[in-house]
Formats: structure tokens, sequence, C-alpha cells
């Protein structure tokens, strides 16, 4: 029995990539290991030589590091992402202003840890628009956000639960900065609703892909994830394919 392709991916992925990979399997016969987590961390564990055929990063800056040190064949963009506020329904009225939550004192902030997972540096991206925009306000904002996830040291959120809607129901926070493709996920989960932060304030995220090794299993992953079937995935999951193709 051949070894199965590894796979290392975003963790705001899996919703994706779970279907994703196991179709791939089913047509191909080829098995993929996959294992989801901040893209920061991931990326560091490449780099200290733990074996992986396939990266999938929610940001352009971790598969170029790779690119650039020489451990990846190479890259491709294959979606895109927004950000939304995640918050209790009850602190979510008609018609909800997503600047005025955010400026709201008494709301705590929560957010994913800028440096190990690319939705905190998008996190601070949008801080950054607003403060050009409306100047003090974003730094404002910014001083009170708390990463809660994504990080080394942050908590935990059990298997099978989003990050968002389990640090609300335990009390952690008030209000999440995170990806907007879970508000589709996020609909089911009782007492949680999600508001759009318009463009353009949300920052673009982009998702890539880095190859780290010249193994026809891996390229035909990759050829995959791109084809019209595998962006279908990515679209049913919320996520955006580049444009034009």
């Amino acid at each position: 029995m051949s070894v199965p392709l590894r796979l290392f991916a975003a963790g705001s992925l899996r919703p994706a990539f779970t279907p994703l990979c196991r179709a791939f399997t089913a047509k191909s016969g080829i098995a993929v290991s996959a294992e989801f987590g901040p893209a920061g961390l991931l990326r560091e564990r490449i780099e200290r030589g733990e074996a992986c055929g396939l990266f999938a990063s929610a940001n352009v800056a971790h598969p170029q590091a790779l690119l650039s040190a020489g451990l990846a064949g190479g890259t491709r963009t294959f979606a895109f992402n927004r950000l939304n506020l995640t918050l209790r329904r009850a602190a979510c009225g008609e018609g909800a202003d997503w600047l005025a939550l955010l400026t709201d004192a008494s709301l705590r902030i929560g957010t994913s840890t800028p440096g190990c997972d690319p939705s905190g540096d998008y996190t601070l991206q949008l801080f950054d628009n607003i403060e050009r925009r409306h100047p003090g306000v974003g730094r404002a904002i910014a001083a009170r956000a708390v990463p809660l996830v994504g990080g080394r040291d942050t908590v935990t959120i059990p298997q099978g639960e989003l990050a968002s809607a389990w640090l609300l129901r335990e009390g952690l926070t008030d209000l999440f900065i995170g990806y907007a493709h879970y508000a589709t996920l996020l609909r089911d989960e009782d007492g949680c609703c999600t508001v759009a932060i318009p463009e353009p304030f949300s920052p673009r995220c982009e998702y890539r892909l880095a190859w780290l090794d010249d193994a026809p299993q891996t390229a035909a992953l990759v050829d995959y994830i791109l084809s019209a079937r595998g962006r279908l995935f990515l679209q049913q999951a919320g996520l955006s394919a580049p444009e034009g193709e």
C-alpha cells in the first residue's frame, strides 16, 4: 500500500478540503493525509524539516517564504476570502453596523494570533484600514483586541467546534473577527449571528498553494484543487476562486 500524500492546510480550509480530498482519493486512488492548523505554525514545521508534499496557506507570505528558502518548487493562488464579525444574536440587532459594534467599548473583541495565523494578520490590516479612514479609531479598536486562538499558547478549540461560536458560548469574548466564509456554517449555531465588513475596510484574504516535492501524486492534487471540480468544493464552503479561471 502506498504512503498517503501528506497535506498541511490552513485550518480555515477544513470545510472545503475535507470533502475535496475525499473526492480526489475516490477519483485518483491517491490517499491524502491532511493536517489542519494555523498556517504560520505549519510553515515553521516545514522549515524544521517535517515531511510534507503540499502546503495550502491562507496567505501568500508563508508559501513565498518557503519558495525563497528553496523549500518549495512553486506556488499558486487558488482561493480568496474576506473577514466578518461573529457575535451573540442578542447583540446583533436589525441592520447592525459593523463599525459601531467594533467601537462599542462594552464588547470584548477576540481575534486570531498575528504571525502564527494569517487571520490575525488580516485583522491587523483591517485595523490599519479603519485607522486610515477614521484616525484614532483603528488604534483604539486594536488596543482592545485580544488574540484568543491560532497561537502557540492560545486556547485549544474542541474538535468539531467553530472557534467563534465556541468562544462566544464559553463566554471568552463578545465579538470575534474571523473569516467570512464561516457565515454559512454559523447559521446553524444557536445564538450566533454574523455581520459583514465592507470593502475597502475588509482586506482580501488570498490563499496560496506551495508544492514541496515533484511527486506525481502532489501534482495531481494541485491540479484537482485548481480544476473546476476543486473550485466547486471551495465555493460550496464560501470561498471564491481567482477571477478569470
